[in-house]
């Protein structure tokens, strides 16, 4: 139903669009982000900074006082319970508002000396704001007092046709209130018991929804499709380990088998590796692209990153250098008779394995038999990057990679859509990475141990928030820290610059000098979180740290100590605020990229950590991946069983027509 049919001025639609609320349904759906608690307070319970709630009449004319810029401050008097009270209001000063006379609700804070400060004003009878009084978020031009009118009416207009997508019986289970109730009563709740019921049901039915959805897809995606199945000898992919120097660890050789049964069933695969950084996954997935090559297909590995993609290229020439597999690698800035040469060779069959960026999908890319694709990448495929990779082949078969670990029981539950192999356990002989907070917006406390550890041979990266200084923000940037370094160390110590808008050959060549140890300390943006491996830098300086998420402080933090000496890293921030110090206080406790990743989540929510998902699939609005991990393992379940029945369920059935594949889900 279109806003205008509540009366919503023309003015105002496009502020409500910015906020998500494109219809009067998604001002259900716009929740309160906590509530008010409005009472009548005795006058003789009235202490310092009391919140009270009055209706009286204004006894005085209004006065304003203006400050500088539109800083303002209105006073005038009212008569309550025949008591007479200063009323002091801020950036209110519009008179009309306050003439003498008037009857008014005042909710604000007791100053003492019968003076009040007002929080706002109204002329709605007090006794009808007592209670639970639900506060939401706005917009600039969009008042809270607007909010609540328009679902006001959106409640009155389209509650009763709200339909309750889950099924009678599991609304018994579980006892769960009505969709039309709790939709209603998170609005209006008559007390805190009542809105956890409310709180309850729609945490519940967002889970609910996202597992359908995502498991829906997976069933349509991993349909057996016959003649699909990969042939090959797991004996000779196995090969492959008499190669290496070192020992697969018992994760890696989990993840491995779960892989080749993968390639070998008559169905498509869509799996997620994931890992601590470090952990070995590359090689994992060098065991699947083994498979198919030798199942006469070609296989993709795609970087998100173009040094990335070639640190990839470079692993996979070593790994296969005795096997006879031909990897060739694709990139911007190649010479275009390279280019053609490479896209002429995978045409005709010649290439065993492409490794490449989001470029590997272009047009003008062709495989003569593409049958499996690696992804290294921070976020998960949406469906049209999938379409276009399957485009590529026939029956693509997927292999996803996270360094964003998260315990294995909630990956099963949020990437419904896929299987999932976790590698927890670190290889042999990985070094610790020694992690400290060091309270200043400078290196000075650090700088002697820094530059020591340099003497003694190692290297380091110093990692900046920003490029270039900008006036609004107050961040450390590349290229103020690297002249700073170069000023004052450049005689002694060899500075080096990268940063994400250089271009990628002026990349390239720092990167390489970094590699072959011409740069002793490399000041970089966040560009290296994905950068080649280093094993002679084993020192890291990470400014405003507070900036930066847990999770990718320990993205950064891994590229040190990669080699055979331990690693070091010293967070600098010279923030007060708690919360961030909280975060930069776990990075120093745990190295542990599981635990990170499950601080991470409660810190910040999905959404961030997890990347964008799928077009279509619902987000979380109430539920907490970490808080609320039973209802989404309990959702999960609930979804797998009601999907084998799907036909005893046609509201299910009409609502992943509505929501996966443009409505082809059951065509």
């Amino acid at each position: 139903m279109d806003l205008k049919e509540i009366r919503v001025p023309d003015k105002k639609i496009p502020l409500l669009n910015a906020m998500g609320i494109a219809e009067v349904e998604d001002l259900l759906t716009h929740y309160p982000y906590r509530y008010d608690r409005i009472e009548e307070v005795p006058f003789e319970k009235w202490e310092k900074d009391t919140k009270i709630a009055i209706e009286a009449v204004i006894c005085s004319r209004a006065r304003v006082m203006r400050f500088s810029g539109r800083s303002s401050m209105t006073k005038f008097r009212v008569l309550w319970q025949e008591r007479e009270l200063d009323i002091t209001i801020f950036n209110r000063p519009w008179v009309n508002s306050f003439k003498q006379g008037n009857r008014i609700t005042i909710i604000g804070k007791y100053e003492g000396s019968y003076k009040i400060t007002a929080f706002q004003t109204n002329t709605t009878p007090l006794k009808e704001q007592l209670g639970m009084q639900p506060v939401y978020s706005t917009k600039e031009g969009i008042t809270l007092r607007d909010i609540r009118i328009y679902i006001g009416r959106a409640l009155v207009t389209v509650l009763d046709q709200s339909e309750d997508l889950i099924p009678a019986e599991i609304h018994e289970r579980y006892r769960l209130i009505s969709r039309k109730e709790a939709l209603y009563y998170i609005h209006r709740p008559k007390d805190h018991e009542h809105l956890k019921q409310c709180l309850r049901y729609l945490k519940y039915e967002e889970f609910f929804r996202f597992q359908l959805t995502m498991q829906a897809i997976k069933a349509k995606e991993t349909a057996i499709v016959q003649g699909h199945a990969k042939h090959f000898e797991v004996e000779r992919v196995m090969e492959l380990k008499r190669t290496f120097s070192f020992s697969l660890t018992q994760d890696q050789e989990t993840a491995i088998e779960d892989i080749l049964q993968d390639l070998k069933k008559e169905k498509v695969m869509y799996r997620m590796v994931q890992g601590d950084v470090g952990c070995g996954k590359t090689m994992v997935a060098a065991f699947g692209l083994y498979a198919c090559v030798l199942s006469h297909h070609q296989a993709a590995f795609m970087a998100p990153t173009e040094i990335l993609a070639k640190q990839h290229y470079r692993n996979l020439c070593g790994i296969f250098q005795n096997m006879g597999v031909r990897v060739e690698v694709l990139y911007s800035s190649l010479k275009a008779y390279e280019k053609r040469d490479i896209l002429r060779r995978l045409k005709g069959g010649d290439i065993d394995i492409l490794v490449g960026t989001h470029a590997l999908f272009q047009e003008q890319v062709t495989f003569h038999d593409l049958g499996m694709v690696v992804a290294d990448e921070q976020h998960r495929f949406g469906v049209e990057q999938r379409r276009k990779l399957i485009e590529k082949g026939d029956k693509v078969d997927f292999l996803l990679m996270s360094a964003t670990p998260i315990p294995r029981t909630l990956a099963l539950s949020l990437f419904g859509d896929m299987d999932v192999s976790t590698i927890q356990e670190l290889p042999a002989g990985r070094m610790p990475v020694t992690t400290r907070l060091v309270k200043s917006t400078s290196m000075g406390p650090v700088l002697e141990e820094v530059l020591k550890l340099i003497d003694e041979g190692n290297q380091c990266y110093v990692v900046c928030p920003a490029i270039e200084k900008n006036e609004d923000f107050d961040l450390r940037n590349v290229h103020d820290i690297y002249e700073g370094m170069r000023s004052t160390l450049g005689r002694k110590y060899r500075i080096g610059l990268l940063h994400g808008r250089m271009q990628a050959s002026e990349k390239d060549a720092v990167m390489n000098a970094f590699l072959n140890k011409h740069i002793d300390i490399l000041v970089s943006t966040t560009v290296i979180e994905v950068g080649v491996d280093v094993r002679d830098a084993n020192v890291m300086v990470i400014y405003d740290a507070h900036r930066f998420g847990l999770s990718q402080i320990h993205q950064l933090r891994g590229r040190v100590g990669r080699g055979d000496r331990s690693g070091y890293c010293f967070l600098l921030s010279g923030t007060n605020d708690a919360d961030s110090l909280k975060r930069l206080h776990i990075c120093e406790e745990t190295g542990d990229g599981f635990e990170i990743a499950r601080q991470d989540l409660m810190l910040r929510g999905p959404g961030d950590i997890l990347g964008t998902r799928q077009s279509g699939v619902p987000g979380f609005v109430l539920g907490d991946v970490i808080m609320d991990a039973n209802i989404l393992e309990t959702a999960r379940n609930d979804a797998a069983r009601v999907l084998k029945h799907l036909e005893e369920f046609p509201k299910i059935q009409n609502y992943l027509r509505d929501h996966i594949d443009g409505g082809t889900y059951l065509d």
